[in-house]
């Protein structure tokens, strides 16, 4: 079963408050045929800590506009990798150097991709001087 509606709208709105703060190459995975616990993944960049952190209190309060909350937050002290689960959705913000090593599309690869508006999908890394 694809991810609801409503897993959709969170990744959207989440997506564009990454994109409002110039995150990098945001991509939606519907994961709900691989995993039980939520439905999509949203990955994007961010150039250093301190934009790691300005992109995760953007979706947050984003997210919070339409009544998710956070189940559960990881490694926002750090700035490098930060996990937000919503539930539905888990949002995954990372450095940029981290997204290259970690490389989480290649380890999902088999999850169909969520068409993101064009106001959503954040910059390319060439774009950003």
């Amino acid at each position: 079963m694809p991810a609801t509606e409503r897993a959709v709208e969170l990744a959207i709105a989440a997506a564009r408050a990454a994109s409002d703060i110039k995150a990098e190459e945001i991509i939606a995975l519907d994961v709900s045929e691989q995993l039980v616990l939520t439905d999509v993944f949203l990955i994007a960049s961010g150039t250093n800590e301190r934009q790691v952190g300005a992109i995760v209190d953007a979706v947050e309060e984003s997210l919070h506009k339409l009544g998710a909350k956070p189940v559960r937050r990881e490694g926002k002290s750090a700035g490098r990798w930060v996990l937000v689960d919503f539930g539905d959705v888990v949002v995954h913000v990372q450095h940029s150097e981290d997204r290259v090593y970690y490389a989480l599309e290649r380890l999902w690869k088999d999850c169909p991709v969520i068409e993101l508006p064009e106001d959503a999908r954040g910059t390319e890394p060439s774009d950003v001087a």
